[in-house]
């Protein structure tokens, strides 16, 4: 049964996916258990199921799957880091993306995530990662604590170059991280904030989001606004405020949630969030000559649909022991993590059409009769 499971969660893969452990030397240097698909099962026992190395590397062995060390499984993991980002930007492509879009520049995408390591006892980090798009290179990954200076989300975690292009969520929206980038020659993207990040107009006045918004009321209206963004010291930077109305329908919901939270959390909701809640927010530093407004929601989307992917694998990426000190098997790590996401995604929107696993006729018809449980076992 664990067999045919394993089959159908093969299937999910791109068709290509042997041919690319060969091309990106997964398996090179391999004595034996070579075959790429004991690979990658023998490493979705550590990925997957959160084992650590020395427990994967166990369970293998227990299971005739592959005679290996710990020492060794993790050498395989670091030299699976590109087989593992291959096959992701081929299932991120699947779901219709603008990876292929000739006109998007190479942009960094930041984030972060809460990991708690298994046990009663076990310790909870922040990691701060960055993907390149569009060939979704993770080019950063940096392990903080959760308590204490310099350990939230913020630009300043992350090593920013000249001419880099970053896509962020709210948690980055400060002016002090804003400057930050720009110093360093990079431009970007970020998930407006309205009670974080004060603007003025190019003339010194103070911007205010929500008057200027309340004039956009039809569905889908777009429109952007050029302001400043001035620094701790007063240093000014030129940035495009952007607003797109959502669809009644996504609004309805939104609010929903915002007042089910504030409920929750005896808070008062204020009727400024409201009116924010209602449309898509951003702020860029990238010129018009650049990226035009469709451009950048377009652009941003990616990093969203990123984010979502990695929200659907919390329970995945919040179990399992971090590689914390060799990057290389770091990056490795998070690539398995996405990957995960991907497949946990497709899963889930192919499973109307899978059959129950089941062996043969008859066994299906015993489980139905008494009520057994589907086989939760790890691949």
């Amino acid at each position: 049964m664990v067999s045919n499971q394993w089959d159908e969660m093969l299937r999910l893969l791109p068709a290509n996916w042997q041919e690319l452990a060969v091309s990106t030397e997964a398996t090179k240097g391999l004595r034996q258990d070579k075959e790429p698909g004991v690979l990658l099962r023998t490493l979705l026992l550590h990925l997957g199921c959160g084992y650590s190395l020395r427990t994967a590397a166990a369970k293998a062995m227990e299971a005739d799957l592959a005679t290996v060390s710990a020492v060794a499984l993790h050498k395989r993991l670091k030299k699976c880091g590109r087989w593992l980002q291959e096959l992701c930007v081929a299932l991120f492509k699947e779901r219709g993306s603008v990876l292929d879009d000739a006109t998007m520049p190479a942009f960094r995408l930041f984030d972060a995530t809460l990991i708690k390591e298994p046990g009663a006892t076990g310790s909870q980090w922040r990691v701060h990662y960055s993907f390149k798009l569009p060939d979704l290179r993770c080019d950063y990954f940096k392990v903080t604590g959760v308590n204490g200076v310099g350990t939230g989300e913020s630009f300043r975690q992350f090593d920013v170059q000249r001419g880099d292009h970053i896509l962020g969520d709210r948690g980055y929206c400060t002016a002090a991280g804003i400057h930050y980038v720009h110093r360093q020659g990079a431009t970007v993207t970020v998930r407006v904030n309205t009670h974080s990040l004060p603007m003025e107009t190019p003339e010194g006045k103070e911007f205010k989001p929500i008057d200027a918004l309340r004039p956009l009321t039809q569905e889908g209206a777009v429109r952007e606004w050029s302001v400043v963004v001035r620094g701790p010291h007063g240093e000014p930077v030129a940035a495009r405020f952007i607003a797109k109305r959502k669809d009644e329908a996504t609004i309805r919901r939104s609010r929903q949630r915002l007042k089910r939270k504030a409920s929750k959390n005896q808070q008062r909701l204020q009727e400024e969030t409201l009116l924010a809640n209602d449309y898509i927010l951003l702020l860029t530093t990238l010129p018009a000559s650049i990226a035009t407004v469709e451009q950048v929601l377009e652009w941003y989307r990616v990093r969203w649909q990123i984010e979502l992917l990695f929200k659907r694998a919390k329970s995945l990426a919040g179990l399992g022991h971090l590689p914390k000190k060799d990057p290389t098997s770091a990056h490795a790590w998070i690539h398995g993590k996405l990957l995960l996401a991907l497949l946990t995604d497709k899963l889930a929107r192919y499973a109307g059409a899978l059959s129950p696993y089941r062996d043969d006729e008859d066994d299906a018809g015993a489980d139905a009769d008494t009520g057994a449980d589907a086989d939760t076992t790890c691949p």
